[in-house]
């Protein structure tokens, strides 16, 4: 009998480790002095970690290079921080929680990025991330859309990458989900991710007539009004500060910078250079 009751303790220590989810994170992450427990109450929400193929995947869409300086908001154990500068980037993480913030630092130089991997003890409300080139987070929705005003705010072209919440009505540029069979064997194995784009409502003097410029995030749409004759915009799209348009057969394509923009227009096989001000 006694064998029998150790077999089905054993088998029940075994369930749990199998079905508690971000466990193997606590091996990985954890050291002696602090382990955090998934599920703990953190301020704004509970803290559950990013699944490492996931973190993997929200860099990738995010193209994150040497170049790069990467914001983690709510960074947790550290762990997208310090996998952005195993890829060279410069990275910091921005944690309310005193232990993550000491524990995320003991992990990045034991990885040998203490000098990539900054974290700082902060509230993301109250915290500077404008210079910032990617931004990466785990929050809420409600959390997301207390943040959008200021990411939107951002210079035109930084990437933004969410673990499995969106920001309301502002539709990613991208979706991908992670599969259990690609190392994602968690509850949030989505990413969304979108790039600010530039502020372009308004009206826009081109040379042949005035463009009227009407925005809602990265879609535009408007007309061109040249003396009696008004074309409405169909494509209308911006990624960042690149935006493209069309009248007709007329395909514009173009940089945005401030309150001029300038590119090319093309005509079947005939190309010629456009530039607008705004007015």
């Amino acid at each position: 009998m006694k064998s029998v009751r150790c077999l089905r303790q054993c088998l029940l220590v075994l369930c749990v480790v199998l079905l508690t989810s971000g466990v193997y994170a606590q091996v990985q992450y954890g050291d002696k002095e602090y382990q955090p427990s998934v599920g703990q109450v953190g301020k704004d929400v509970i803290w559950v970690p990013t699944p490492q193929a996931l973190a993997d995947k929200m860099l990738d869409l995010a193209k994150v290079t040497v170049q790069d300086y990467v914001v983690d908001l709510g960074s947790g154990d550290g762990r997208i921080v310090i996998t952005a500068a195993k890829r060279g980037a410069r990275a910091l993480g921005i944690e309310y929680n005193p232990d993550m913030v000491a524990l995320s630092r003991r992990i990045a130089a034991r990885e040998g990025v203490g000098d990539k991997a900054i974290f700082v003890h902060g509230d993301i409300f109250e915290s500077n991330f404008s210079e910032a080139t990617v931004v990466t987070m785990f929050l809420l929705p409600d959390l997301n859309l207390r943040l959008r005003p200021t990411i939107l705010n951002l210079k035109p072209g930084t990437r933004i990458a969410s673990n499995s919440f969106h920001m309301g009505d502002w539709q990613a540029d991208q979706t991908v989900t992670v599969t259990k069979e690609e190392g994602c064997d968690s509850s949030y194995c989505q990413a969304y991710f979108w790039v600010v784009p530039a502020k372009v409502e308004g009206k826009w003097q081109l040379p042949q007539g005035e463009l009227t410029l009407k925005q809602s995030y990265q879609m535009i749409s408007g007309t061109l009004k040249t003396g009696a004759d008004t074309k409405v915009i169909t494509d209308g799209k911006l990624y960042g500060a690149e935006i493209s348009f069309s009248f007709g057969n007329e395909k514009y394509s173009g940089l945005v910078s401030g309150n001029s923009m300038a590119g090319v227009v093309k005509v079947g096989a005939n190309t010629a250079e456009w530039k607008a001000r705004r007015k």
